[in-house]
């Protein structure tokens, strides 16, 4: 599909704070551009009311992250195969465990409050897989920054990156948005109590769990097809 067909809107222009490239990343985050989706430099210029030349600049900086990669002449949003799924959720489980497992020991009073806070927002989303995938990607960034380890959150970043070059998000499967707030709850407990070994283990069975509600969308997906 061209990147047109469902693209950055004109409010989404850029300025001085947000240039193309931090632009195109956001909506390559956010599912708006998706897995197999072409982006055409000079309809995205014009998109973001630029000269050509930022455009390309920033296709090149993805391109080099390999967040597109080149079809022909054409730059599209990549994909992760089977074993590249495997390898991301292998090294996302170790790093959000160890991010708890921090969070347990370094999290402010206020920080923990937060968390709370989102739990009770989240709990009207979990019929609604979009809102709920939006909401998910906050609640676990805000326990990056809990961990108050400025590399680990670097780290924690890139990952999470890489992430959207998944086609789907694994709480859209049936029955996942409620389970994903109850496993949510046991790692926000974890950390307010300052067990690390609970919280580690708490997110990595998260992320588990997660990882094979994936396998199982994908496996529906084969059974489906003609």
């Amino acid at each position: 599909m061209l990147a047109a067909d469902r693209g950055i809107t004109m409010q989404d222009r850029a300025t001085p704070q947000k240039d193309a490239y931090a632009l195109i990343l956001e909506a390559i985050d956010s599912h708006i551009y998706k897995p197999g989706d072409r982006l055409v430099e000079s309809e995205l210029a014009d998109r973001l009311g630029v000269s050509r030349t930022p455009v390309r600049e920033a296709l090149q900086r993805l391109e080099t992250q390999s967040l597109l990669t080149r079809d022909g002449r054409s730059l599209i949003v990549s994909s992760l195969d089977h074993t590249q799924m495997a390898e991301l959720y292998v090294v996302r489980g170790t790093l959000e465990g160890l991010a708890a497992r921090l969070a347990a020991r370094h999290a402010t009073p206020e920080e923990i409050a937060v968390l709370r806070d989102m739990l009770a927002a989240d709990e009207a989303l979990k019929d609604d897989p979009e809102a709920l995938s939006r909401a998910n990607r906050r609640f676990h960034k805000q326990i990056h920054l809990a961990s108050h380890n400025r590399f680990l959150v670097q780290q924690l970043d890139l990952v999470h990156r890489s992430m959207a070059l998944l086609a789907t998000t694994s709480i859209s499967a049936k029955g996942r948005g409620g389970d994903t707030l109850k496993e949510h709850e046991r790692i926000v407990a974890a950390i307010a109590a300052g067990d690390g070994d609970a919280a580690d283990a708490a997110l990595r069975a998260h992320i588990s769990q997660a990882f094979v509600t994936r396998l199982k969308l994908d496996a529906a997906k084969v059974e489906a097809a003609p």
